[in-house]
């Protein structure tokens, strides 16, 4: 057997706690997961799995401007009753 050597890291707890349920429900301890994640990496040359930025990713204060230019936006339209509502969907559906 190769020698052994000891890995430490922090995490959040709930974080292990999730891991290790599912892990469990699969039959294996978390420290068996890992081992397989590091075998997958040595296999694989790379993380064993996509790690791409997402190719839009707005920040906090771009999504609270979006919103607040929509409800701008909305306070420009008439208030319209539920009937006014349905009849403008109908028309719309009796479009197509």
């Amino acid at each position: 057997m190769a020698e052994q050597v000891l890995n430490q890291f922090r995490s959040d707890k709930k974080l292990r706690e999730d891991c290790v349920a599912i892990y469990e429900s699969m039959g294996m301890d978390l420290n068996t997961a890992f081992r397989m994640f590091m075998e997958r990496t040595r296999m694989e040359r790379g993380l064993p799995f996509p790690a791409v930025l997402p190719e839009n990713k707005m920040t906090k204060a771009e999504a609270k401007r979006a919103i607040d230019d929509i409800r701008s936006e909305a306070r420009d339209f008439p208030e319209m009753t539920l009937d006014e509502i349905n009849a403008e969907i109908n028309a719309a559906r009796n479009k197509k």
